[in-house]
């Protein structure tokens, strides 16, 4: 299995570890940190045939994705709830 590495790609720092999940799914999950953003991130469960090119291109295509999802202008949604009274018209 491959060891924690790190690599720079667009001017980013990715730092990428192993380790156990203690909550399910259980297994080694690949976790990863990217320079700028503190969020650690864990995408991917770690297998035999992993290698530093897989991984580097599958956390890559993730956080691309995830920064192309953060870009997307927000979607109102509709309001649920009970309807309010209905208003009266005024007397003349």
């Amino acid at each position: 299995m491959v060891g924690a590495f790190t690599f720079e790609q667009d001017g980013r720092t990715y730092v990428c570890t192993t380790e156990e999940r203690k909550t399910p799914p259980a297994g080694t999950w690949w976790w990863f940190t990217v320079s700028g953003d503190p969020q650690r991130y864990a995408p991917f469960e770690a297998v035999a045939g992993d290698t530093q090119r897989s991984i580097r291109s599958r956390i890559v295509a993730y956080y691309e994705h995830r920064l192309w999802v953060r870009a997307q202008p927000v979607v109102p949604r509709e309001r649920f709830g009970r309807p309010g009274k209905p208003t009266v018209p005024a007397k003349p």
